[in-house]
């Protein structure tokens, strides 16, 4: 088996455990790590057994990396993908890919110009749960899609510390920093050709707070004729975080509070299965929610990502490499590493903010014209 020496990109949340996984994963090596705070990078280096690189230069262009996993925070995604493309390296990029949709296509064709993969991190087409989703709906269970739902939603309090996560212009705000749904609902109901959102600041103005919309309401509509809401926002008291989707002949409910997903035909309770590869899973995801108090789930660089999270994302490295290998990888997840994924999902995201600020129903031919 080849090997795939990897360089990591971001040693945080999610950044250091790609390391852990990378660095167990048969047929990948962990050459060296960049970026980090305080004493971070030096021991995660130290854990996996690598070199430390001061700058993101040195680590991409490195003879013996072969790609890159960037998972450094999302205003810094650009530039090390570009270096990662100049240098002919593989990229995996953490969601959102970009804060822009110029930026993401100046990303991709950087990437298809070099001929290297660039993958990004939608998590959620690895969970098991929603895998089966997409095979119900493929096999026609719940019949023509109709219309469906979505909610991410919760309540924040105010924070001695304000994290970039909660600056618009840094993170994109709830819509660019938790893209996941409007990514999938892209991947299941296909084309979106009009958006409009209502959005704003209503309740976390002032010190404690960062300056993104704490409301955001969208309305998406399809090619097909099928209709999509979705809800972001920590200013629910009352906080949410599930997806429904329903056709002519059935319902199906992904309900991520009790990691459960469900399909319901003529109103009865069709099968019941869990979100994620185990029990044990589920239950952690349960108990995370129960510990958050109504609010929106956010990761702690000081924390280890739970199980729930572990599993999908060695499930994400090992794809990846089989990607970079032309080994063989499941349908579904070619949409990932076409660039299709990633310039749908901004693409749309955009749509919306400019459909709040001019306060509108915006088409999306537009934006949709130089799609992959």
């Amino acid at each position: 088996m080849k090997n795939v020496g990897f360089g990591i990109v971001g040693c945080g949340f999610f950044g250091a455990e790609f390391a852990r996984i990378l660095h167990k994963l048969e047929g990948a090596t962990v050459v060296a790590v960049y970026g980090g705070s305080g004493g971070s990078t030096a021991a995660l280096a130290m854990e996996v057994d690598c070199r430390v690189e001061h700058r993101l230069e040195d680590l991409v262009s490195r003879k013996d990396v072969d790609a890159i996993i960037v998972s450094s925070p999302n205003y810094a995604h650009k530039e090390a993908v570009l270096e990662a493309a100049r240098c002919g390296k593989h990229v995996f990029c953490e969601k959102p890919a970009a804060l822009s949709l110029s930026d993401c296509k100046e990303m991709l064709d950087a990437c298809r110009k070099a001929g290297v993969h660039m993958m990004v991190g939608h998590i959620l087409h690895f969970f098991p749960g929603i895998e089966q989703v997409k095979r119900w709906i493929q096999q026609g269970e719940i019949g023509q899609l109709v219309v469906a739902h979505s909610e991410r939603t919760g309540w924040e309090k105010s924070k001695e510390e304000v994290s970039w996560k909660k600056k618009q212009d840094l993170s994109g705000g709830h819509l660019f920093h938790h893209i996941h749904e409007l990514d999938l609902v892209l991947s299941i109901l296909g084309p979106a050709v009009k958006v409009s959102m209502m959005a704003d600041n209503v309740a976390h103005r002032g010190d404690g707070y960062g300056d993104e919309d704490d409301v955001l309401l969208i309305s998406l509509q399809f090619a097909t004729g099928t209709f999509c809401t979705l809800q972001y926002g920590s200013g629910f008291q009352w906080g949410e975080h599930y997806m429904k989707i329903n056709g002519t002949l059935g319902a199906i409910k992904i309900d991520f509070r009790n990691s459960t997903v469900e399909l319901r035909k003529d109103g009865r309770t069709e099968a019941i299965i869990g979100l994620h590869s185990a029990d044990h899973e589920d239950q952690e995801r349960i108990q995370t929610y129960q510990r958050m108090d109504g609010g929106v789930i956010y990761g702690d660089p000081q924390m280890r990502p739970p199980a729930f999270l572990r599993t999908p994302m060695e499930r994400e490295m090992d794809t990846f490499r089989k990607a970079i290998l032309h080994l063989p990888i499941d349908e579904d997840k070619k949409l990932l590493l076409d660039g299709s994924a990633a310039y749908t999902s901004i693409a749309v995201a955009e749509a919306a903010l400019l459909s709040s600020s001019e306060q509108t129903i915006l088409s999306l031919s537009l934006f949709n014209k130089n799609v992959i």
